[in-house]
């Protein structure tokens, strides 16, 4: 029995602003502080690899000194609202309808609701009253594969059935307004807000690219290296600048013993569907992957367009190349990292 992708969609808030429109509210913003340091600050929104970042919040709602109860109701309302959208699309991609769903995965971590995410889908839906649910909530970038690995290994023992699994996530809610670290403005110029579904099955008759393997990856003493903080004010990012050095020191142990483990080597592999974390994340990527002729283009367009969504972004790559309908045999390898650190894989075959 094998279990297979069969749609992917991605659904964008109402707000979008170029990285041009924004400088001035981020010129505002930086009022007061050291002239040199503006020029840095601005230097780094123009130089991060997004041209246009979308967001739950218009732009000056976004800099406005809102508590953290009056942006998590936002976060609340437009997450459910994405969410719906993003999952309806993805059934209709699949030709299904919400009661055809067993399990319901949600993946967020900008935000907190109790119930959870899936709670509300399923009464807005409609769904089934015995369907299963699973919220993930702390593994932040890492969550769209992670959601993909526990829906496989429900659907593998399970024939016959079918998962969602739905991101979403709004960085921008994060956004600490009287925080000028490098870290908190780094990820104001990275990050971007974005939902995304799947929908993973193993009935015989659905179609679509077969999850053929699936891991995860635990970098040992690195809690320290991604995260949130929980403040007053709300979750502050933490974000190590050592990420992409350390990713590059792991990348042989996190992608040739699970290739080797299916009897492949990375010379196999048709199509790289990787998580854009940031510019030198992806260049760090690019260096260790061009030399062998593979690349990560959609990854970096991705970026480039939407800006790094947390756990929804991997899912918006997948779409891509979804869309293209690669041939027959061809392989992907899905990877993605986040808080722990951990790094998480996935292997598919068109």
């Amino acid at each position: 029995m094998s279990v297979k992708i069969v749609s992917v969609a991605k659904q964008l808030p109402q707000y979008n602003r170029s990285t041009k429109e924004i400088l001035p509210y981020i010129k505002v913003w930086l009022e007061g502080q050291e002239k040199r340091f503006q020029r840095k600050v601005l230097k780094i929104f123009e130089n991060a690899g997004v041209d246009r970042r979308y967001s739950i919040m218009d732009a000056h709602e976004v800099f406005l000194n809102t508590s953290f109860e009056e942006k998590n109701e936002i976060y609340k309302r437009e997450s459910i609202t994405l969410a719906e959208n993003a999952l309806t699309k993805a059934l209709t991609k699949a030709q299904l309808k919400p009661q055809d769903l067993d399990y319901i995965i949600t993946v967020s971590c900008t935000g907190i609701m109790i119930p959870s995410l899936d709670a509300y889908l399923i009464n807005n839906l409609d769904m089934r009253q015995d369907i299963v649910r699973l919220p993930v909530t702390e593994m932040g970038c890492a969550a769209g594969v992670s959601g993909m690995i526990y829906a496989k290994n429900f659907l593998k023992s399970n024939p016959n059935k079918r998962a969602a699994v739905i991101a979403v996530e709004s960085p921008t809610a994060t956004f600490q307004l009287e925080d000028f670290s490098m870290v908190n403005i780094v990820s104001a110029a990275i990050f971007g807000d974005g939902a995304a579904a799947m929908i993973v099955s193993s009935h015989e008759n659905d179609q679509g690219p077969k999850i053929i393997d699936e891991a995860m990856y635990h970098f040992y003493n690195a809690e320290h290296m991604m995260g949130f903080q929980l403040r007053n004010t709300g979750l502050q990012m933490i974000l190590d600048k050592s990420v992409p050095e350390t990713i590059a020191s792991h990348f042989p142990n996190i992608v040739h013993p699970f290739l080797e483990k299916n009897n492949l080597t990375i010379e196999d592999i048709n199509h790289l569907i990787f998580h854009p974390g940031g510019k030198k994340i992806v260049q760090t990527i690019e260096e260790l992957f061009g030399s062998l002729g593979k690349n990560i283009d959609d990854t970096k367009e991705i970026l480039k367009l939407y800006g790094n969504m947390s756990s929804a972004t991997v899912l918006y790559v997948l779409e891509r190349f979804m869309d293209k309908k690669p041939a027959t045999g061809d392989k992907g390898l899905l990877l993605s990292f986040g808080p722990g650190f951990s790094a998480q894989r996935t292997l598919i075959e068109w």
